[in-house]
């Protein structure tokens, strides 16, 4: 980021003695701001104003395009071409210098283009900000711009509201706000005024407004304790601002690419002196060293790079899995650790009754696992479903605008359209279980009730009177079960056992909501009916209890196999969540994320759940020891997040982070590699991610893995490939050196091999769809580079084999008394051919070339007999073979240089045998 302005707010007031605001009354929080409930005045709004500053928050500039293109420069490789070109023109080897160029200009136009994305998440937190507030001014309500709002206001806040800053909650009316954006925690959060007490977490700060946040329902008033950076989401757009970290496979290519530049830089100093030392003139020598610079440089691999994480992006693109930053394909396949949200990843986000409890039934399953297919409801189980649907003032996705309990119709579309309700989580499940129980219908539902109570969280409970189809006028009643239990004339028995099925439902994260209903005689309609008219709704008395509905946002399909493919795969995997911990752990439960010991203690059970208050006791050191058992951390904040990422990375990890609200975006950003949702997931979000799920499913962050996985594989194989190669030139070209014969290769023979045949063969290996065993690997160590040892042996070997081989068809030619571009052409043509065969040897790490499909990858086959298409015209059409210094030659020479070439695969094939044969033994051993 080039530049940066910030709008930055001074904090004028704080709690006293230490404390926070949740933890303050009403009156310690006006004199902690200065204020009264009539507001400031505006002469004093307007000092605050000019004290703090703007109520926003900081936005930042791109570099400029000049200098994002200079960066693309800085690397070695490119340095030492930009070099070679230089020596070259002087040299005034003009066709050397153009090819050189365009090699230059590919390399910085494919960098200049992704580096240009611009980085949007700050901008993304501050278009969250409400554009308008409702103050209190001197005891008058006014609307001003949010950026005017400052401390010691008092916001008048109301259904469809968005906070304009931090709270501390005056008086509340059935206050509820969604604060999914900061906490990740689905359900609306009813507010009040009381005073809570000091080490909770923010999700359990019922007290407090936070900027950004949804009125989702009721009315209250607030006075403003922060704005600006100093509010909680302010906050978060502070830990967001820091630049992102390079990602793994970008630190293992920048140090490939200098300790390669280290090498061809010594051996060009060691080449140089010792020519001029043998006698050879300065233009020679000049020219023997840039022809070794030019046969040491892959400069291939950042176009194969691009490549196959191109080809990456869209393989996982056709898993719904989007890629925002290129380099972050390669880092799901070496992710060690996946943190994953709950709500929308794991779950479906959607509230689902499972289990239905009846005082004549008992408990029974009518949806999730152990669903019991039920052919007849008991009257108690009717009557329970339709209370909960009736109640309820969750309506069809197209009337969202309307009230209703008050619509007059739900339309006349089919049962299943209409089973797409929006409204409050709990009203939509339980709308959704009585209409696909059949026990109530749409119609019916979309009638006009005769008079309805809205859930009111002081009271726990709602009401409405509705009229039976067969015209009986009915109350019915939901809400807490203890409070329920109150309305009903109930003997203790039926008490007793309904407390232990809400007991047992709950300590399974179950939320339990319990249904009541009673008949209306025709003499106390009336007057019933204009008591609630009146808002004067009575408490029920005389009811019967009807049954509980127990309901849970459930697992999605096919998690629970996707997290035991992860732990196959060598990849732990943590829920963390601003969720209940009672509520995360149960869904983990089911999922199979049990502790990582095989054991069933209850101290294993409670070592591998941590809340955000439990961290915060921590030590890092401690905390390190703990993160290898913990499986569930809930009520976590954004800094509790961001933490976790950090010592995980401290301890060299390799993280991805899922996320889908505000507070996510801090952890998204630190982690090795974020991961947001695409369907529900919020704008700042998915600006701090490097890849976008379409789907929200964590079963595609699994195959995400995979195909990651592959990506590195295919970059491993084409950096073998060309590396192999490359060292097979440079000791062609150094070891000839040291002889009396000319220059083996001219630096445009190096440049129309590497670029041209080479390149076309090294990208299609980008193309491999991998070897079918990528989930049964461990990941790779973070240590290892993009070759491990293995593959560093091998390429020494080959290249090594075939650079010695070379060599002896070079001199063998010359001594035959072959014009000396004909000896040439004779080398190049076999260093050719040991390039036809090692493409192919390199398209498996660990499996016999012999036991793939060769017709798998076609491009590569078709790029491999493209490849050697154009070295036999570019030997046999005069124009070019005079640029290039080639001749043609006979067939009865292109077969030898192709049997000579065939012996590397031999040698190749060798060394896997070897290799598989002695992991074999190790492992019947």
């Amino acid at each position: 980021m080039a530049t940066t302005t910030v709008q930055k707010t001074s904090s004028l007031f704080s709690p006293p003695n230490a404390q926070q605001w949740h933890e303050l009354s009403v009156d310690q929080t006006f004199q902690a701001v200065e204020t009264t409930a009539e507001g400031l005045s505006s002469q004093e709004h307007q000092r605050r104003l000019e004290k703090c500053g703007p109520n926003g928050l900081p936005t930042s500039d791109s570099d400029a395009w000049y200098v994002t293109l200079a960066k693309q420069f800085r690397s070695p490789m490119v340095l030492f071409l930009a070099v070679a070109a230089v020596v070259t023109a002087v040299l005034q080897e003009w066709f050397d210098v153009l090819v050189i160029a365009l090699v230059l200009l590919l390399n910085a136009s494919i960098g200049f283009w992704q580096a240009r994305k611009a980085e949007r998440d700050v901008k993304a937190l501050q278009e969250l900000s409400a554009p308008t507030a409702t103050v209190i001014r001197a005891g008058e309500q006014s609307q001003i711009p949010a950026s005017d709002v400052v401390p010691g206001d008092v916001l008048y806040l109301e259904s469809g509201d968005q906070i304009a800053a931090d709270v501390r909650i005056l008086e509340s009316n059935g206050l509820q706000v969604d604060e999914s954006m900061l906490t990740g925690e689905a359900m609306a959060v009813s507010k009040h005024d009381e005073v809570l007490e000091a080490d909770i977490s923010l999700g359990d700060r019922i007290n407090m407004g936070y900027s950004g946040t949804l009125v989702i329902s009721g009315r209250a008033r607030g006075v403003v304790v922060a704005t600006g950076t100093d509010t909680e989401l302010g906050h978060i757009a502070e830990l967001v601002s820091t630049e992102s970290a390079k990602t793994p496979l970008q630190i293992l290519t920048d140090q490939l690419e200098r300790n390669i530049a280290y090498v061809i830089l010594g051996v060009a100093i060691l080449t140089f002196i010792s020519s001029l030392i043998m006698g050879t003139t300065i233009g020679d020598t000049f020219l023997i060293t840039v022809a070794l610079v030019v046969s040491a440089m892959p400069e291939a691999l950042p176009i194969v790079l691009s490549v196959a994480m191109g080809v990456g992006v869209s393989r996982m693109a056709k898993h719904r899995a989007v890629v925002r930053q290129l380099h972050s394909v390669e880092t799901l396949g070496s992710t060690t650790v996946i943190g994953s949200d709950k709500t929308g990843t794991l779950t479906v986000n959607r509230m689902t009754v499972e289990q239905l409890w009846t005082p004549d039934a008992g408990t029974v399953t009518i949806s999730g696992e152990n669903r019991e297919e039920l052919e007849d409801y008991t009257a108690a189980q009717t009557q329970c479903l339709r209370t909960g649907a009736l109640t309820n003032d969750a309506v069809p996705a197209a009337e969202g605008d309307r009230d209703g309990a008050d619509a007059d119709s739900e339309g006349t579309d089919s049962e299943g359209s209409l089973l797409d309700l929006i409204g409050d989580a709990v009203d939509v499940a339980m709308a959704v279980s009585g209409l696909e129980s059949e026990q109530v219908t749409s119609q019916e539902r979309g009638q006009t009730s005769m008079a309805s109570m809205p859930y009111e969280p002081e009271l726990a409970h709602s009401q409405t009177i509705r009229t039976d189809p067969d015209g009986t006028a009915v109350l019915h009643a939901k809400g807490a079960p203890e409070t329920i239990l109150d309305f009903c004339t109930v003997d203790e028995e039926t008490a007793h056992k309904a407390r232990k099925a809400v007991s047992e439902m709950a300590h399974r994260g179950l939320r339990v909501i319990a249904t009541a209903h009673r008949q209306i005689a025709d003499d106390e309609l009336d007057e019933l009916v204009e008591e609630f008219e009146n808002s004067q709704a009575p408490r029920p008395t005389g009811m019967k209890l009807s049954g509980l509905q127990a309901m849970m946002d459930p697992p999605r399909e096919g998690v629970e196999d996707a997290i035991a493919q992860c732990r196959e795969a060598g990849v732990h995997v943590m829920m963390i969540t601003g969720d209940h911990p009672t509520t995360a752990a149960a869904i983990a439960d089911r999922l199979g994320l049990a502790p990582t010991q095989t054991t069933s203690s209850r101290h294993s059970e409670a070592q591998s759940v941590i809340t955000g208050t439990e961290l915060a006791e921590l030590s890092d050191p401690e905390l390190v020891q703990r993160l290898p058992q913990i499986t569930v951390a809930a009520r976590m904040s954004p800094q509790d997040k961001l933490r976790v990422v950090k010592v995980l990375q401290e301890q060299d990890k390799i993280v991805a982070i899922t996320g889908d609200g505000v507070n996510d975006a801090p952890a998204l950003k630190a982690a090795s590699i974020g991961v947001a949702m695409g369907e529900s997931g919020t704008d700042v979000a998915r600006e701090a991610s490097d890849v976008v799920l379409t789907d929200d499913n964590f079963v595609t962050i699994v195959e995400a893995v995979r195909q990651g996985r592959i990506t590195f594989s295919s970059i491993r194989k084409a950096t073998f490939f060309l590396l192999s190669n490359g060292l097979a030139a440079l000791i062609a070209v150094a070891v000839n050196t040291f002889t009396e014969l000319p220059l083996i290769f001219l630096p445009v023979m190096l440049l129309f091999m590497n670029v041209v045949t080479n390149g076309i063969q090294d990208i299609a290996l980008a193309f491999e769809k991998g070897e079918g065993d990528e989930l049964d690997q461990s990941p790779r160590p973070r240590s290892e580079g993009v070759l491990n040892r293995t593959m560093w042996l091998r390429t020494v070997i080959t290249g090594t084999w075939m650079g010695v081989g070379t060599l002896l068809v070079y001199r063998m030619a010359h001594e035959a008394g072959l014009e000396l571009d004909h000896c040439r052409t004779l080398a190049l043509i076999t260093m050719v051919m040991f390039n036809f065969f090692q493409v192919f040897s390199a398209r498996a790490e660990r499996q016999s070339v012999f036991r793939l499909n060769p017709f798998s990858n076609p491009l590569l086959l078709i790029s491999a007999l493209a490849a050697l298409g154009l070295q036999w015209l570019a030997s046999s059409w005069e124009p070019i073979a005079d640029l290039i210094g080639l001749t043609a030659l006979s067939v009865t020479e292109w077969l030898m240089c192709t049997a000579i070439g065939s012996t590397v695969l031999l040698i190749v094939e060798g060394e896997k045998l070897v290799r598989r044969l002695a992991h074999r033994g190790s492992a019947d051993g």
